[in-house]
């Protein structure tokens, strides 16, 4: 990746541990999820029936969708628990300094 598929979002305060923020790319909406300092980005859109995530519980690493009360891992995108099946899409995303930098368009990397 290069620095061109990052766009500056937020600065690392805007995000506080243990909480969320949603950005919007054209019809995407991605949210950024602060897991003890480090930052994940996930699909704000849950797998099993449209459904905001950033609407839903936050807590360590699981976001809990409010409809239906699919867990996600937003370290990887995995689905912990039915009714949903299918992982959501994770993007990479960065602190770079204190600014937080996302890729809508790249996918994160396995952690």
């Amino acid at each position: 990746m290069t620095d061109s598929d990052f766009i500056k979002v937020a600065s690392i305060d805007e995000i506080p541990v243990g909480q969320v923020k949603v950005f919007e790319f054209d019809d995407e909406r991605i949210t950024v999820c602060n897991v003890s300092g480090s930052l994940y980005a996930v699909s704000d859109i849950c797998s099993h029936d449209y459904a905001l995530l950033s609407e839903g519980e936050f807590e360590n690493n699981e976001i809990t969708c409010p409809r239906h009360g699919a867990r996600f891992d937003v370290t990887t995108g995995k689905a912990l628990c039915l009714p949903a099946v299918v992982p959501v899409q994770t993007y990479a995303v960065e602190l770079r300094g204190s600014e937080v930098w996302l890729s809508p368009t790249q996918p994160a990397k396995p952690v």
